[in-house]
């Protein structure tokens, strides 16, 4: 075990972690809402330090990152647990305390994806963001040895934690799964505002980032909730790409799948304010391409996770010539 930073002791042997707003206040000998962080005699330590669950060589676009060194691949890692509880989570199993992990020190991990090739480590599966302690010390590890991080993320941070770890941190994909507080409280049990935080001061960082939004028929595909999370993303920025994907049934959730029309509807929606929507989980016409804003040249053709750098000059658009927007190297 590692002791856990950011926790506050009380009386009685309690402590509050403020890692996350869970802000969970947790008994002598309990663990918090994450299942990762116990509480051992007054001190809070991570049950997951140095622990993973799943280590993969993914393509980039795989988490997703669209305009982040594309067609690349990275070493990806999780471990388990999560600071929210949606009904639809597609890892589930990740969550559980009892979830079999292996032993993994942040030196081999690197030397792992040094070894195998890969740009950078993506922290992603579950939840990184508990992973804090193990995170922090592997990003800055990798970037003494050149890597780039990047963090596959709910995005439902404290602001003080997250400052601590941004400086080490090149890309972002964080999911905002809903503009509607209600949703998050009730199908997510967590908050919407603390999400929408991470993703406004990511961008004020310069971190690369991008959003992406699980459609789900009849509690956030309204016309509404789209405009207002492209509403959210322009004012980002109007080049933060920005991904619907399809939902299916998974965990507690029974919804029927999300139907194509819904996806189109969204992108059209989207489009008309944001320079790039991308649409995951289905294959539909140009759901994947990047084109140039500017004057329609296809850049970057996608089928699946096969990616082809077609119509980039450089770093501009080699038909119009302007600058794309997508980290090359």
């Amino acid at each position: 075990m590692k002791p856990a930073m950011f926790y506050e002791k009380l009386e009685d042997g309690k402590v509050r972690c403020t890692l996350c707003p869970q802000e969970c206040l947790i008994p002598e000998g309990k663990r918090g809402f994450c299942y990762a962080r116990v509480n051992l005699k007054g001190d809070l330590f991570s049950e997951i330090y140095g622990k993973a669950m799943a280590a993969n060589l993914d393509p980039v676009e795989k988490k997703p990152l669209y305009h982040f060194h594309p067609g690349k691949l990275i070493y990806s890692v999780g471990t388990r647990g999560c600071n929210q509880r949606c009904d639809f989570c597609q890892n589930w199993h990740m969550l559980q305390p009892d979830a079999r992990v292996f032993e993994i020190s942040s030196q081999r991990l690197v030397k792992e994806a040094l070894d195998c090739s890969s740009f950078g480590i993506a922290y992603t599966y579950n939840e990184p963001f508990i992973w804090y302690e193990f995170v922090l010390e592997c990003a800055e590890l990798a970037r003494e040895r050149g890597l780039k991080n990047v963090l596959v993320t709910n995005g439902f941070y404290n602001p003080g934690p997250f400052e601590r770890l941004a400086p080490f941190i090149d890309a972002m994909n964080v999911d905002v799964k809903s503009m509607d507080d209600g949703f998050y409280r009730k199908i997510c049990k967590s908050r919407l505002e603390p999400v929408l935080a991470t993703c406004r001061r990511a961008a004020e960082l310069g971190i690369h980032l991008e959003i992406t939004n699980l459609l789900i028929p009849g509690l956030n595909d309204s016309d509404e909730l789209v405009e207002e999370l492209v509403d959210f993303v322009a004012s980002l920025g109007e080049t933060v790409p920005l991904h619907f994907s399809a939902y299916f049934p998974a965990y507690r959730m029974e919804v029927e799948p999300t139907p194509p029309s819904a996806l189109l509807r969204a992108r059209e929606l989207a489009e008309r304010r944001l320079s790039y929507v991308y649409l995951g989980n289905v294959r539909l016409a140009e759901g994947s391409h990047t084109r140039c804003p500017q004057c329609g040249n296809l850049l970057i053709r996608r089928d699946g996770y096969h990616t082809g750098i077609v119509g980039i000059s450089g770093r501009s658009c080699g038909r119009c010539g302007r600058p794309v927007d997508v980290v090359m190297d």
